[in-house]
């Protein structure tokens, strides 16, 4: 198990490099723009996007042909052209012979089998040999079918194909016509008819029209041609940009014509610069495949970061030349917002970064230790950021860290006291201001970017939650168990340090499926009340309890829970074997046989059930978090279902049912050590242990005693 996930994990795929390549890029050159702002000179120069901050007359005459303008219109001239196909009629009669040949071979068995004298049972399965890839209800309607209805559905699904494949098929459409194919038929064909009729063309519809881009280029070329070139003729002296207007791309030429741009950059700190982009963006990218894979793959989760990243290079870079507002910035807030919907190792990682940032943009090493000190002392104390307290300790902390650290390097150089106590209130401030902004919008992002936060979990925890209340009301035995469920996997979940508020939270609510049919399961039954699945085949059971899972998503999506709750729903039973339905089956199976318990003609007859009907349809748990979720579902109904719960009985359960799963490959695809299965073991021992405690048998009260015996006389 834990090889083959080792192996998944760190295997750098070329997905990945593509990956990494185009974040890496994007990345980098935005650190690195902004970053290298000041290596362009001071004072006006044209730069595209800057706004004149005086008027700029024209030192000659010029007439010109614009390039850039000549160039925008060219290519809106490009863009009004639409893709070409290659399709003709001529095309389109070939394909449709074609295709239609094709259907004589793929009907002809169907032809002989429907025109051949033949017993009712032996033209099933000759219908069944015909077409083996229909499936079991488009079969069921073929061999349903009567020669003379066949023949009129062969008819006309020839002629659909006819027509089909005469018109324009293009290779971009052809899922979409391929689906359709089907309700192209007369409305006189009743609909299973139909669905059978798309089951038998849809393969056999193919694109006869696919796009052509030399045909393309060569019109959208003719287009661009047709465009006439874009001429302005400029006097001596005259405006050519007037103040506070906003220098836009001709206008940039226009300029550089007129020798009006001299930009002398700095390239050696742009060089500079970027490279040092390039060190963080590679280190972060890497740390995040190494060390959060399952990160690397939540393009929301990515994008979160380097908005972060980025926010945060703006206004250190905005804030770089003052003295005091490097301070007054609430940097700290990054990496709590990270922490708190990420993990703290995200957010320490994150504060790393910006603290280098901080001392290469303001040239002061006390700038990057003030950045990364404060906010590392604010990841400490924030946790979960699941209490408004917690904020609060933050804010508290962080502002006890800047005030130390800033009061360190006075003392270590020649800062003035007019110098530090502004400093001090700086410091103050922005962690105050990191805490507050941490605080207010960590929800706001979440919402945003798809996190699930612990606020919302705690909500979802709430007993008064209308469809917890619902789970109690209609399903009381579920309820139950999903409560005991909770704190087994809770406890299991502390002790392994996985997440233990997600996975309570998906322990309530991993079997709403069983509300859209309270009594087929047992712990919701009355005593006295039959049990439906007695007078059900155990494959019959064994759907129904399979269909809880699919019932629970759906109802999970009409009651709009998280993603990361619903994705317990279909882990929590992976694609386990419901062993009882299963063994029943087997009985079922020999006893039909008429052979002899135990014998070799019984294993036979028993090995013909079908075991992938009793199994469900997984996945198998993803994360720690779900596996631990299917645990504690299988150890409480087990452990319930023991006539003694003294702990031998309790420990010898729970090791079976670790054991089961293990053995069964449920956690192959998730992270768990044997370790790890070691402590969730002793974890729901104890628990299971204080579940079941026995009680002292006090002696009846004297009162009562007196009571009983009365009515006893």
């Amino acid at each position: 198990m834990l090889a083959r996930r080792s192996t998944r994990l760190l295997a750098f795929t070329r997905r990945d490099a593509v990956r990494l390549v185009v974040a890496a890029s994007l990345l980098v050159a935005a650190i690195a723009a902004i970053l290298a702002v000041e290596i362009f000179p001071t004072g006006f120069r044209g730069a595209l996007g800057d706004i004149a901050d005086q008027d700029i007359r024209a030192p000659r005459a010029v007439d010109y042909e614009s390039q850039t303008e000549t160039a925008r219109r060219q290519a809106e001239a490009r863009l009004q052209i639409p893709p070409q196909y290659d399709y003709t009629t001529a095309i389109g009669q070939a394909s449709a012979q074609r295709q239609l040949a094709d259907f004589e071979t793929l009907v002809a068995p169907i032809d002989a089998a429907f025109t051949a004298v033949l017993e009712d049972d032996a033209r099933r399965i000759a219908l069944a040999s015909a077409l083996p890839d229909l499936s079991r209800a488009a079969m069921e309607t073929l061999q349903a079918l009567t020669v003379e209805q066949w023949m009129g559905l062969r008819a006309e699904m020839a002629r659909i194909l006819e027509v089909t494949q005469q018109a324009e098929v293009r290779d971009t459409q052809l899922d979409a016509v391929r689906l359709s194919v089907g309700d192209r038929l007369s409305e006189s064909y009743p609909p299973e008819q139909r669905r059978l009729a798309q089951s038998i063309l849809a393969p056999l519809v193919v694109a006869n029209s696919t796009y052509d881009a030399v045909l393309t280029q060569q019109a959208k070329d003719v287009a661009a041609a047709a465009v006439a070139p874009v001429r302005f003729a400029i006097q001596k002296g005259e405006i050519v940009v007037q103040q506070g207007q906003r220098i836009d791309e001709p206008l940039h030429e226009r300029l550089a014509l007129l020798g009006l741009l001299d930009p002398t950059p700095d390239l050696a700190k742009l060089a500079g610069w970027l490279m040092l982009a390039v060190l963080l963006v590679a280190l972060l990218l890497g740390w995040i495949w190494r060390f959060r894979s399952q990160l690397w793959h939540r393009n929301s989760a990515l994008v979160l970061m380097s908005l972060v990243l980025l926010v945060s290079a703006l206004l250190l870079r905005v804030t770089a030349d003052r003295s005091v507002l490097p301070y007054l910035m609430p940097t700290a807030a990054a990496a709590l917002l990270l922490a708190v919907l990420l993990d703290a190792g995200v957010g320490l990682v994150m504060l790393a970064l910006m603290s280098v940032l901080a001392g290469a943009v303001t040239g002061l090493v006390e700038v990057g230790a003030y950045v990364f000190l404060g906010g590392m002392v604010g990841l400490i104390v924030i946790r979960r950021g699941e209490r408004v307290s917690q904020y609060v300790q933050a804010g508290i902390a962080m502002a006890v860290v800047n005030v130390a650290v800033v009061t360190t390097f006075t003392l270590l150089g020649d800062r003035d006291a007019a110098g530090l106590v502004q400093l001090l209130f700086a410091s103050v401030a922005a962690a105050a201001g990191a805490a507050i902004l941490a605080a207010g919008s960590f929800a706001v992002l979440g919402n945003l970017f798809g996190i699930t936060t612990s606020y919302q979990l705690m909500e979802l925890a709430n007993p008064s939650q209308p469809l917890l209340r619902r789970l109690l009301l209609e399903t009381p035995g579920t309820y139950h168990h999903s409560l005991m469920v909770g704190n087994l996997a809770e406890r299991a979940a502390e002790t392994v340090g996985a997440d233990p508020l997600i996975v309570r939270v998906a322990a309530y609510y991993h079997d709403i499926g069983k509300l859209a049919d309270p009594s087929a399961f047992i712990e919701n039954q009355t005593s006295g009340q039959q049990n439906p699945h007695d007078e059900l085949r155990p494959e019959q059971s064994a759907a129904i309890l399979a269909a809880h899972v699919a019932n629970g998503i759906d109802i999970a999506y009409q009651y709009k829970l998280p993603k990361p709750v619903i994705s317990f729903i279909p882990q929590h039973h992976g694609t386990g074997r419901m062993s009882y339905f299963y063994n029943k089956a087997r009985e079922a199976a020999v006893a039909a046989a008429g052979v002899v318990p135990g014998s070799a003609a019984a294993d036979v007859a028993a090995d013909s059930v079908d075991e992938a009907r009793f199994r469900h349809r997984g996945p198998k748990p993803q994360t720690r978090e779900a596996a631990i979720l299917m645990l504690s579902d299988s150890v409480e109904a087990a452990v319930r279902s023991l006539s003694s719960h003294d702990e031998p009985a309790i420990r010898a359960m729970v090791s079976r049912i670790i054991s089961e799963r293990l053995e069964d490959g449920q956690f192959d695809e998730c992270d768990l050590t044997l370790r790890d299965l070691d402590r969730i073991r002793e974890a729901f021992i104890a628990q299971l242990l204080g579940m079941y405690h026995r009680r002292i048998e006090y002696p009846q009260n004297k009162i009562v005693e007196i009571e009983s015996r009365r009515a006893a006389s």
